[in-house]
């Protein structure tokens, strides 16, 4: 197929693979060093309570979190469990699903935490860019030291970003990968710039460092101060989540390339920090940015544009990846069916309206709320954390499903869920400092998930299905009865029917019982959504006629459901292999036409009045049903929105009442 083809050429080790996997994969990891050794200096008070030990520690910790759990963790074993070259936690749970039902739980709470994160991450990472500014006295002149003015820059920016995405960034996405090289390159020079005169940071590299800090008088956060180490690894989750588009090899080179230019830039700012820690002026000039204070002054205003670019691909990369991760969702019965767009030739770009304009409002109020880059940074990667864990726990299930010794997949649950919940444990503190916005956000969203998934199984368990086979001489009678219309002349039913050999009760009814609907050839289809991302098969049952065909479309979760496409493809197949007549057409522009016209019902269903759930199952369901009135139609989710659409509406009866029977009065 051709996606899938270009999927592989995008995977295979060229330069221009590796340029995508630079701006597409390293965004948000690479511009950590952005705020991360600043927020690890205000939470200890600043310059004057520095001390060598302190930054020795610090750099420790940072150089082993990046090696645990980014490279160790993610890069090397996480990539592995990869479903059919596709990554995330979405696709992980598609792996493992079939070992136990209560895996949806992890994959929902890692899902909803991702999209949280991707939330705060385009504000925290622009504002922290644009912040640079305030260092360079042309900009103070004329904007005037006022956080104001930053604030307002900052919206602007993001504004134009989330405006930007219904056009595609095709164009701008393939500068991406030559800018992030700069900036890469740009973190290491610096860092060795600033290092240079202080090579014994290197003694940093041993762990007894990162342990000796987190019990020393010399750090005041004590062990907390691992809720600033860890946003040195917020971006570790995308180099699995964007696996599909890039290929482990790309990632396997570059990642030694990109945290080599990270570690270089964090220890250039530990030089710095102790060079400067002695200097009054800096000392009382507040809170300070290492990464810009430690840039000559005469390269100032390149490391803010080059610094603020990279913050608009690390937003860019998350927006992405945060449509991606809904059209996932969506696909697996997780999410609301929300309107999606293609706005360029590459296949792993979509746009989803809604979750554009959501993600775009949120940013713009957490910007307006937290006004500052370091109050964002307190409130910062709590979210985060919860998706690690979540993606440890599927990850154990995976080892244990692809038979891995049941010593070594609990060696490696125990391991990293320590390192893991320790960060978390770390990070609860931020719930009180902002972390409470990324969590009621993520909730938010659990709770759309949990009821889109509980409301498919209220549905699925009341659900009546009927042989097909019991209907058939009722169908042929009503499609040679002369006194009915005709209908169509190719009526479609959408199914969610699995079995080739049933369908829904309430589909015959509509077809028999509510006005007779006559047709040429009756199509019954269920879209199946796979494990694997981009299958695209269909079977055929015919019911030993050639007017009654069930039709099961099996599609992965990453295939764009375009019904209209996909059964003309299949209907044409049909009549040139002549398991069907071709169809009369007397009046068409098209020649060589040999089917008439389609008509699709769907069966929507509403809660009735007698049905017996209980409170809040019942309550589940009206939520649902009401918010599908500001989703997208089944004709536009199928790609049906130019054809014949036709929308049935039936009461939908689950559980079990006891109706009043009423007793006939003799009297008059």
């Amino acid at each position: 197929m051709e996606s899938s083809s270009k999927q592989l050429n995008i995977s295979k080790l060229k330069l221009g693979g590796i340029l995508v996997t630079l701006g597409v994969v390293y965004g948000d990891i690479g511009t950590s060093p952005l705020y991360v050794m600043k927020s690890i200096l205000l939470g200890n008070g600043g310059l004057e309570h520095v001390s060598e030990n302190f930054i020795l520690g610090t750099l420790s910790l940072v150089f082993w979190t990046l090696t645990v759990l980014t490279t160790i963790k993610y890069v090397l074993i996480t990539l592995k469990a990869d479903n059919n070259g596709e990554g995330g936690i979405f696709s992980l749970f598609t792996l493992v699903r079939s070992r136990s039902k209560w895996l949806i739980i992890p994959a929902m709470i890692g899902g909803s935490a991702l999209l949280a994160d991707g939330m705060l991450t385009p504000a925290v990472t622009v504002t922290s860019a644009i912040e640079g500014l305030t260092l360079v006295p042309v900009m103070n002149d004329y904007f005037g030291n006022n956080q104001g003015n930053i604030v307002i820059l900052v919206i602007a920016i993001i504004c134009i970003l989330f405006f930007i995405q219904h056009i595609g960034t095709e164009f701008i996405g393939k500068l991406f990968g030559p800018i992030m090289l700069v900036w890469f390159l740009t973190l290491a020079i610096f860092g060795i710039v600033n290092m240079a005169g202080n090579l014994s940071l290197l003694r940093a590299l041993s762990p007894h460092y990162a342990i000796e800090i987190l019990f020393s008088k010399d750090n005041k956060q004590g062990f907390f101060i691992l809720g600033s180490i860890f946003l040195c690894s917020t971006g570790a989750e995308a180099l699995y989540s964007d696996l599909g588009h890039v290929g482990k090899k790309n990632i396997y080179l570059t990642w030694p390339l990109v945290k080599l230019c990270l570690l270089l830039n964090y220890f250039g700012q530990g030089a710095w920090i102790l060079s400067a820690k002695n200097d009054p002026s800096l000392s009382a000039a507040g809170h300070l940015n290492p990464f810009y204070q430690m840039i000559p002054h005469g390269f100032m205003i390149y490391g803010i544009v080059i610094s603020t670019l990279a913050a608009i691909i690390a937003s860019q990369a998350l927006i992405s990846g945060s449509f991606t991760l809904v059209s996932e969702a969506i696909k697996l019965n997780l999410f609301p069916r929300l309107h999606t767009r293609y706005p360029s030739r590459l296949k792993g770009q979509l746009y989803i309206p809604a979750v554009n304009w959501i993600l775009c409002i949120i940013c713009i109020g957490v910007v307006l709320y937290f006004q500052s880059s370091e109050r964002m940074e307190a409130a910062y990667g709590l979210a985060i954390t919860v998706t690690m864990m979540m993606t440890t726990i599927l990850l154990f299930n995976y080892m244990c499903k692809k038979k891995t010794p049941i010593v070594l997949a609990s060696i490696m649950l125990v391991f990293f869920m320590s390192f893991e919940f320790s960060f978390f444990i770390a990070n609860i503190v931020k719930f009180f400092h902002g972390g409470f916005v990324a969590i009621i956000i993520a909730v938010s969203i659990l709770f759309v998930m949990y009821l889109w998934y509980r409301s498919h199984i209220i549905k699925m368990r009341y659900r009546e299905y009927v042989p097909v086979k019991d209907y058939i001489d009722q169908l042929s009678q009503l499609r040679q009865d002369p006194e009915i219309p005709k209908y169509a002349s190719n009526l479609v039913c959408l199914s969610n029917c699995s079995n080739p050999k049933e369908i829904e009760r309430k589909i015959m009814y509509f077809l028999l019982d509510k006005r007779p609907k006559k047709a040429d050839i009756y199509w019954f289809v269920n879209v199946s959504v796979t494990d694997e991302p981009y299958q695209a098969e269909y079977l055929v049952e015919k019911f030993d006629t050639s007017n009654i065909i069930k039709i099961q479309l099996k599609l992965g979760f990453r295939i764009d459901q375009n019904l209209n496409v996909f059964l003309r493809q299949i209907s044409t197949e049909l009549v040139k292999n002549g398991e069907i007549k071709p169809q009369d057409n007397i009046y068409s522009i098209l020649p060589d036409r040999k089917l008439g016209d389609f008509r699709f019902v769907f069966i929507q269903e509403i809660l009735s009045q007698q049905s017996a759930l209980s409170a809040w199952d019942s309550y589940l369901l009206r939520t649902k049903f009401f918010i599908q009135k500001f989703t997208a139609t089944p004709a536009n989710w199928f790609g049906l929105d130019t054809s014949d659409v036709y929308m049935e509406k039936v009461p939908m009866f689950v559980g079990h009442c006891n109706p009043t029977v009423l007793k006939r009065n003799q009297k008059g």
